[in-house]
């Protein structure tokens, strides 16, 4: 994407016994080879959003006093570093080494060795850290290495890369925009940006553009002719040659030649959408020099409903491409777009992007369907993950591409990374989608929504950041499958409801308590109308990357043995989610 900043990068700090005379010298290798084992671990295995490999920057020397380490904090500030690692084999000053800055996370591998006492510099450091009020996730391996031995253990790695992961989004998401194009769509809540969260939480901030800006860009041609006339031959091939049957009462149904130009419309709205969040440097040749500009933002949303859908297009077509992996531009990243404008599913979304770097799933949590009140109306039982029951998740066609299931790995469906899907896989995912013309009793001024049905069996997360007076944003989690469903019981249940958009069969992994005691307790106690959904179990992801932001957990179905947070996180008593509820309250937003 266009976005005007540079990339966030994680700075590497090797930390070292500073007695000189033998002592250190014997470690400066060995020290200076574990932060660029990590490193090499980071380049390797983790990327940004735009698929490029996440880069580091190693301290000049290593780090044995107060002096070195402001000399690794000059250069990491020269050099948009997001959060620091630090990496020791040994004993070292614990307070004299540590990093201060407040805006940095910050995670301290201690090396598990008996010749020389890493983990008790973990500790010791790991103390001065929670005294100051300076949060840092604590990594420390099982079993005992011998000195030479330059593996990282997996469990070690699977931290590192966990706070990698997180630490990266984080990066990503500071200084960057929320784009709002229109207000609040329907009083739904979510629509009502909240400029304190996004700022204090997220250090990002919001823009606003009236709806009315689409039109006004429409009728002046502020738009790229040439991509406009290359994406209306691409939308011809792909999504015009599947309009689906128009379901509208005769009084409603549009002429072929209305419904020709709708497609133009919706088109040239992908466009704008687009541009208004990104910017096109196409715009300032053609003399729109403010326009080319764009809002440099990271996400946004639609209001559409009611005052624009009343008598314009909606925006599903556009809000389902630009969720998307590819266009008529190729395989691309996918943008995050959420409909009805509402921003919490947007960042729910923009969290599990910048975490995996797939497109997200924006859906209704709409009908818990029993395993009895399938029998009843079809006639027919669910069987395998469907048999406790599912969760119909449907939206009017803003839903990504991606999720049609239809990109494939080892034969299985999968959603994937968008430098990793195939042309192949581009044209089945197009051919596995039915564009209806969209119900104009909804959408008096039209439209067209994608259809289709999910290809289970995908392992998924579903995720959903509410905001809740007095006491601030909470983050629901629940690991689920994309399930496939008897055909019959799906063309039941969708003749009951309207059969132009986009399902997914959603089965929450339950635990047998709680808000997981049975699937319909996962949906009485989801706390909005829509949510979010990512390929992949990545809860745990998540809830590294909600203490991040000191964002609490108020809902997950994950095994607590494997959440991995800051080590003050323990300070604040045995109940873990409620030590996370007291922690996030103690230390509050990170940009207050």
């Amino acid at each position: 994407m266009n976005l005007k900043s540079l990339k966030p990068r994680i700075g590497i700090r090797p930390v070292i016994d500073g007695r000189r005379g033998g002592i250190r010298e014997s470690l400066e290798q060995t020290t200076m080879d574990m932060a660029q084992r990590v490193a090499e671990l980071y380049a390797g295995q983790l990327r940004y959003s735009d698929g490029t490999p996440v880069e580091c920057v190693v301290a000049d020397r290593c780090i044995g006093g107060v002096k070195e380490a402001a000399m690794a904090a000059e250069k990491f500030g020269a050099n948009n570093v997001c959060a620091v690692v630090s990496v020791t084999p040994c004993w070292c000053y614990g307070a004299e080494t540590i990093d201060m800055d407040p805006l940095l996370p910050k995670a301290i591998w201690g090396f598990n060795g008996t010749e020389r006492p890493g983990a008790v510099y973990l500790a010791s450091a790991l103390a001065g850290h929670n005294q100051k009020g300076l949060p840092a996730f604590g990594i420390y391996g099982r079993d005992v290495q011998d000195m030479g031995d330059r593996a990282i253990p997996e469990d070690v790695r699977e931290k590192l890369l966990r706070f990698g992961r997180a630490a990266v989004a984080v990066g990503q998401m500071r200084g960057k925009s929320y784009l709002s194009i229109g207000s609040v769509s329907m009083g739904i809540a979510g629509s009502i940006p909240d400029p304190a969260f996004f700022q204090e939480y997220l250090g990002m901030r919001n823009e606003y553009v009236d709806a009315s800006e689409i039109e006004r860009r429409v009728r002046l041609g502020i738009y790229d002719p040439e991509e406009f006339r290359r994406a209306m031959a691409w939308t011809e091939k792909y999504c015009k040659k599947n309009e689906g049957r128009d379901y509208n009462p005769e009084r409603l149904v549009y002429s072929r030649e209305e419904k020709d130009a709708i497609w133009e419309y919706v088109v040239k709205m992908t466009l704008i959408f687009r541009d208004l969040m990104i910017g096109n440097p196409k715009l300032a040749e053609m003399g729109f020099e403010e326009e080319a500009m764009g809002h440099n933002a990271i996400a946004g949303g639609f209001q559409g409903q009611r005052q624009w859908t009343d008598y314009k297009p909606d925006g599903d077509f556009s809000e389902a491409i630009l969720n998307t992996s590819f266009d008529w531009n190729g395989i691309r990243e996918a943008f995050t777009f959420a409909t009805e404008n509402d921003t919490l599913n947007g960042v729910s979304m923009l969290l599990m992007h910048l975490l995996t770097n797939r497109a997200q799933l924006f859906a209704d949590v709409r009908t818990f369907w029993s395993p009895e009140s399938v029998e009843r109306v079809t006639g027919r039982k669910l069987e395998g993950r469907a048999a406790a029951g599912i969760i119909h998740l449907i939206n009017s066609g803003s839903c990504c591409l991606d999720a049609t299931g239809r990109q494939s790995e080892n034969g299985q469906p999968v959603m994937k990374p968008f430098w990793e899907i195939t042309e192949a896989e581009v044209e089945a995912c197009l051919g596995a989608t039915t564009w209806y013309p969209a119900s104009r009793e909804y959408m008096r001024g039209g439209g067209y929504s994608s259809c289709f049905l999910t290809q289970g069996d995908m392992p998924v997360t579903m995720c959903r950041l509410n905001l809740i007076k007095g006491q601030g944003p909470v983050l629901q989690i629940a690991e689920g499958w994309a399930v496939n469903v008897d055909r019959e019981i799906f063309e039941t249940i969708n003749d009951r409801t309207d059969k132009t958009w986009p399902t997914t069969w959603f089965a929450p992994r339950l635990t047998g308590k709680g808000a997981f005691r049975d699937v319909y307790s996962v949906m009485n106690n989801w706390g909005a109308n829509h949510g979010a959904i990512g390929y992949g179990h990545i809860g745990a992801d998540l809830v590294t990357l909600a203490s991040m932001l000191r964002i609490p957990v108020c809902m997950h179905n994950l095994d607590e043995t494997g959440l991995f947070r800051p080590s003050a996180w323990a300070a604040f008593g045995m109940d873990p989610e409620g030590a996370d509820y007291r922690a996030c309250e103690n230390y509050g937003p990170i940009y207050r």
